[in-house]
């Protein structure tokens, strides 16, 4: 599992393609935020949940395979006990990083996509290791637990 700044930093650097499973049309979801700051933060966004046609202006699908482009990252809204089938998804499609969101911690799917040769991350919300990483929260007096003199040369935007 990888939650160690460095490959989070990398995770959030190299993929710009996030599938975010079970992201939610309702502006009050978590999901809905998250995803909503990473499109303004140069990701492209792929919804996936069989109960709409469009969120956030793109597409939704039913599944990850229904999906007809390279997915970098499947992102999990879901149960932990969802998240199997939507790791073997995420194998079959070509996927580089499972990650599942904060309270999702199935730690056999995330075994199954590293033995696949995905990265896989647990129990973290990707916009919020955005802003701790890259957005600046540390200016505001958050403590994102990273300790460093030097601001980041690079935005991963």
């Amino acid at each position: 599992m990888r939650d160690d700044i460095e490959s989070l930093r990398r995770i959030l650097r190299e993929n710009r393609v996030i599938a975010i499973v079970g992201l939610s049309a309702d502006w009050f979801r978590p999901s809905y935020f998250a995803a909503k700051y990473l499109q303004e933060h140069g990701y492209r966004i792929i919804p996936v949940n069989p109960k709409y046609a469009e969120i956030l202006g793109e597409k939704c699908y039913k599944s990850l395979c229904d999906i007809p482009e390279k997915v970098d990252v499947v992102d999990v809204f879901r149960k932990t006990a969802d998240v199997m089938p939507i790791a073997e998804d995420a194998i079959a499609i070509g996927a580089r990083v499972l990650w599942q969101q904060i309270g999702v911690k199935n730690v056999a799917a995330a075994e199954k996509a590293e033995a696949a040769g995905l990265d896989a991350v647990m129990d973290r919300c990707f916009k919020i290791e955005h802003g701790r990483l890259f957005g600046g929260l540390n200016w505001i007096g958050v403590n994102t637990r990273v300790i460093s003199a030097k601001r980041p040369r690079w935005l991963a935007y």
